[in-house]
C-alpha cells in the first residue's frame, strides 16, 4: 500500500511547455553575468560543463566561483509568475481524493514553490516543501538527496512510498531505493521504463491501478 507521496513540482504540477522554463533559464544567465561576472559568451559552455560535472549549475557555480545557494535561488526565482500558472481546479479535485501525506520534492527554492502551488490553488493540500537548501549539499537525482527527503518526511517507507517527477534519472535514483515511481510528461520519452501519466490530475487513477497490484 502507498502511504506516502513525494512530487516534484517544475514541469510536474504544472505542464513543461508554459514558459517558465525559458523564464528561470534567462534569470540564471542573468545570475552568471551580473552577480559573478561570467562573460556572456562563455556562460552557455559554462553550464554544459557543469551540468555534465556537477549534475546541476549551482553545483558547479559553488564549487568553481564561490556562489552562495540561498542568495542563487532567490535571485534565480525572483519572478512573479502569474501571468504563467493560474488555478488548476481538476488538479486540486484529484489531489484532494488521495488520503496519502503529499510532500514536494524540488531541486528549486521553497520561495518558488511556495508561489506555484498558491497560484495553482494547492498549496493547502501538501504536508511540506522539501527545496535545495533543505537537501544540501545534494540535489536529485542524488541518493543524499532522496535520503534527507525521507528524514523530513517522518521517515516513511521507501516501499510504501510514490515517487512523481518529469525526469527519468531522479525516477532512476528513487526506484533504486526502493520507492514505486511515476513519470509525468505528455510526450513518449525514449528508453524510460518507468509508469507513466500525461499530467498530476490523472494520478489518483493511476494509485488505484497500482495498489491493486501491491501484495500486502
Amino acid at each position: 500500500m502507498i502511504k506516502t507521496l513525494f512530487i516534484d513540482l517544475d514541469d510536474t504540477v504544472y505542464p513543461p511547455n508554459n514558459g517558465i522554463w525559458e523564464l528561470l533559464g534567462e534569470r540564471i544567465v542573468v545570475y552568471m553575468r551580473d552577480v559573478l561576472g561570467i562573460p556572456p559568451d562563455e556562460i552557455i559552455e559554462i553550464r554544459e560543463h557543469f551540468l555534465e560535472k556537477y549534475g546541476s549549475t549551482i553545483n558547479g557555480l559553488r564549487a568553481e566561483y564561490g556562489a552562495d545557494l540561498h542568495d542563487y535561488l532567490e535571485y534565480v526565482h525572483d519572478e512573479d509568475l502569474s501571468p504563467f500558472i493560474h488555478k488548476d481546479q481538476e488538479l486540486r479535485l484529484a489531489l484532494e481524493s488521495l488520503p496519502q501525506p503529499k510532500w514536494i520534492f524540488t531541486n528549486a527554492s521553497k520561495s518558488h514553490a511556495e508561489q506555484v502551488l498558491g497560484l495553482l490553488g494547492i498549496r493547502d493540500l501538501f504536508q511540506g516543501i522539501i527545496d535545495l537548501e533543505d537537501t544540501d549539499p545534494y540535489c536529485k537525482p542524488h541518493k543524499g538527496a532522496f535520503e534527507k527527503a525521507f528524514a523530513l518526511a517522518n521517515q516513511p517507507k521507501a516501499e510504501e512510498s510514490l515517487f512523481v517527477d518529469d525526469r527519468v534519472s531522479n525516477l532512476d535514483s528513487a526506484r533504486a531505493l526502493g520507492m514505486y515511481t511515476l513519470l509525468v510528461s505528455a510526450r513518449h520519452v525514449e528508453g524510460c521504463d518507468h509508469p507513466q501519466i500525461k499530467k498530476l490530475s490523472a494520478l489518483p487513477e493511476f494509485l488505484t491501478k497500482l495498489e491493486s497490484t501491491i501484495k500486502i
